[in-house]
């Protein structure tokens, strides 16, 4: 039978691998096979609905995440280099979706095929490079958490002692 302390760690697990898993799934493998395979339009439509599933995905486990290594662990956690780097990816993600993406929706409406070279394109673009500079800060954050994971511990619990 499994202890609590050792379901709350599988359930960190669990949350850290759909998060950064999903992130590099649909970015880095989905999305090229999108663009190398569909007209340039419709893979640029079923990429963004793609990234917005995986925001919604990764803001509730990156919620997990921070609440078990908050609430477990007890006192120093704000110490811990890890909480800020979860804390930032949450804020990116946000920040991301909900102000970047939903800009870049908004001039999708304003003209549907983006002409290049138009004020409406050259915005679009911005927002694109900068929303991918986000994406890509996450996943190398998503990478060193998962390359670095550490199981929650209670404090004063011996780290030897089996869960």
């Amino acid at each position: 039978m499994l202890s609590p302390l050792s379901r709350w760690n599988m359930l960190e697990r669990l949350a850290l691998t759909i998060w950064v898993g999903g992130m590099w799934m649909s970015g880095y493998v989905v999305v090229p096979i999108l663009f190398a395979n569909l007209e340039r339009q419709v893979a640029g439509e079923v990429a963004g609905r793609l990234f917005q599933v995986t925001s919604y995905i990764g803001i509730s486990c990156l919620l997990i995440l921070l609440l078990l290594k908050i609430i477990l662990p007890g006192r120093k956690v704000m110490r811990s280099w890890q909480v800020w780097a979860l804390l930032a990816a949450l804020l990116i993600t946000i920040f991301g979706e909900f102000y970047l993406a939903e800009a870049m929706r908004n001039l999708k409406i304003l003209q549907p095929a983006l002409e290049q070279g138009s004020e409406v394109y050259v915005k679009f673009a911005r927002l694109h490079g900068f929303s991918s500079a986000l994406f890509l800060v996450n996943s190398l954050l998503g990478l060193i958490l998962v390359l670095t994971y550490q199981a929650i511990k209670f404090p004063g619990k011996n780290s030897h002692q089996k869960n």
